[in-house]
């Protein structure tokens, strides 16, 4: 077994991991947009749901 610094190592498993991604970076794109947009609904419906009884 031949030594190999642990940069070259690093180096080829992120090349083998983007050789088989595919559309894994649309697809947490599209997860992060969904639940930031739930995040904002909730908010802005908890918001309006809130009340003063001073």
């Amino acid at each position: 077994m031949e030594h190999r610094p642990a940069l070259d190592r690093l180096t080829e498993a992120a090349g083998a991991a983007a050789q088989q991604q595919g559309s894994g970076d649309l697809l947490r794109i599209v997860l992060i947009v969904m639940i930031l947009g739930c995040v904002l609904v909730g908010w802005l419906l908890l918001r309006g749901y809130r009340r003063d009884d001073d």
